[in-house]
């Protein structure tokens, strides 16, 4: 971003702020009737037009326009065309100001950011048309004689109107949307209508916005195919800029214009194959609908508020304050606190003779308690041990599963291990475990990089046995067949050794085993 000039919007501030932009817009309004230059009386004029009641000394006018002009937002000049009678009137008619060009970017910046913090976000789906009748438009312009020219200026400019507006509009309104969702309001009924309302809202939105963006896209792809570079020359034909000094305005015009039509392009049909933004406005609108209705569930939720812990035992207090009889009282806190005698009051003494009833419990001896009771009300039950398995069958039957996949193991590796190098199609039909153990390391090869002679190097799993894989010499392809069905791909040249072996491999347009036979 570029670097906004010091001092642009420093009239903005102080105890003279509110003079200041009264000046600043008091010539904005002045600029919008074609008047361009103002002396003492004509900016007093201009404020009583923009609303300045107040008493103004011509002094306190004078250093208000003094500190504009020392901050560049206005230029002062000289008024040699006038006849001035007396030296009062000169005075007073001699000096004239106008807005720079700083000037008028700082009042159209405060009246920007005045109108943003007043304006509301929309989500609009006539816009979405409006640019769908003005590519049509365009369309059909394209193909008229010169003289259409103008014509394609203007719909130009409304089309970049309307995706301006839809941008402004849909950023705001997606800034107002993220603070509604994070915002908690002090009413909740108020804030439950609103966000009741927004989802309402978006809901209707979202009714065949996919449509439309669709349309939209549709059309941009129509205009192009009449040369988009095409309609913009004939539309700086028709936009006849006037001369200005330096350089030619006629690049910049055009360059503007690219960058409008990238921005649409970005909107509904981007060169880079990523998602149009209308669609992650879809998905946001989706989202928050969602977040509302959540949020709107809790404040449901919590209108239906349930009673505290202290207003039950209130509650409860009042009740037995109210109890009639001792008996109640018993009742109402077995009812309340589901508490009674304790769990081991029914263990005994191994020899309960031994010790009289008239004996305290505190001078009784202790009884052992289970501590199963805490967790589970219940005393350790004593039975018998539990029978040992037998797991002898179990183990022969896992070693003589180990032994037969040994023993197919070394079946596949025996059928694979060859005395050299052979194309891939010799091994024609495979059984299915030899086959998988092949394309196992075919995998294993082809998933690393070639060494420096342009060969592929594996080893299986267990790194017994080793793999050298050369690219095919020609385009013929190898077909394997097995029960489970066939395999078709180029004819590698493949030779499966044990690991460390020390065979040579050599070169690719060596003829094969199966070649030399054939």
């Amino acid at each position: 971003m570029r670097r906004v000039p010091p001092e642009m919007f420093r009239f903005t501030i102080g105890e003279k702020a509110d003079l200041n932009g009264a000046v600043l817009e008091a010539f904005g309004v002045a600029g919008e009737h074609l008047e361009t230059a103002l002396g003492l009386d004509g900016v007093r004029e201009q404020l009583r037009a923009v609303g300045w009641v107040a008493d103004l000394a011509d002094e306190e006018l004078y250093d208000a326009l003094k500190r504009l002009v020392g901050w560049g937002l206005l230029d002062v000049v000289h008024n040699h065309a006038e006849h001035y009678r007396t030296a009062e009137e000169y005075e007073r008619r001699n000096l004239h100001y106008s807005l720079t060009r700083r000037g008028e970017a700082a009042l159209a910046g405060v009246r920007h950011a005045l109108e943003v913090l007043a304006s509301t976000g929309a989500l609009q789906t006539a816009v979405l048309e409006a640019i769908t009748d003005r590519l049509d438009e365009l369309t059909v312009l394209s193909g008229e004689p010169a003289t259409a020219d103008r014509r394609i200026l203007s719909t130009l400019r409304e089309l970049e109107g309307h995706l301006e507006a839809l941008v402004e509009n849909t950023k705001a309104f997606n800034g107002q949307l993220q603070r509604l969702l994070r915002a908690e309001g002090a009413d909740l009924d108020v804030f439950r209508e609103v966000k009741a309302a927004t989802v309402t809202y978006l809901q209707e939105f979202l009714v065949n916005l996919d449509r439309r963006g669709e349309a939209v896209a549709e059309a941009v792809g129509r205009v192009e195919e009449r040369g988009i570079a095409v309609l913009r020359e004939r539309a700086l034909r028709g936009a006849e800029l006037p001369p200005v000094p330096g350089e030619d305005p006629a690049a910049g015009w055009l360059e503007s214009r690219r960058a409008r039509w990238a921005g649409l392009r970005a909107w509904f049909l981007p060169d880079d194959g990523t998602h149009p933004r209308i669609e992650q406005l879809h998905d946001i609108a989706r989202r928050a609908i969602v977040s509302l209705l959540q949020v709107l569930e809790r404040i449901n939720e919590s209108r239906r508020r349930s009673s505290s812990a202290v207003q039950d035992f209130r509650e409860l207090a009042r009740w037995f304050a109210a109890a009639s009889e001792e008996d109640d009282l018993h009742r109402l806190w077995s009812a309340a606190f589901g508490l009674g005698s304790a769990r081991h009051a029914h263990l005994a003494h191994p020899d309960p003779e031994l010790i009289p009833s008239s004996r305290s419990w505190s001078e009784a001896p202790p009884v052992e308690v289970s501590a199963l009771l805490r967790t589970s009300g219940r005393t350790e039950r004593f039975t018998r041990t539990g029978k040992v398995r037998d797991v002898e069958a179990v183990r022969a039957e896992r070693a003589e599963r180990a032994r037969a996949q040994r023993a197919e193991l070394a079946r596949a590796w025996q059928a694979l291990e060859l005395d050299g190098p052979v194309r891939l199609s010799s091994f024609g039909t495979l059984d299915p475990a030899v086959f998988d153990r092949l394309l196992d390391l075919l995998g294993r090869a082809l998933a690393t990089s070639p060494d420096a002679s342009g060969l592929w190097r594996a080893t299986s799993g267990d790194g017994r046995v080793e793999i050298v894989l050369a690219p095919p010499p020609d385009t013929r392809t190898a077909v394997l067949h097995t029960e489970k069905g066939t395999l078709a791909g180029p004819d590698y040249v493949v030779h499966v050794v044990a690991a460390g072996g020390t065979a040579a491999f050599p070169a690719p347009h060596t003829a094969t085993r199966q070649e030399a036979a054939g």
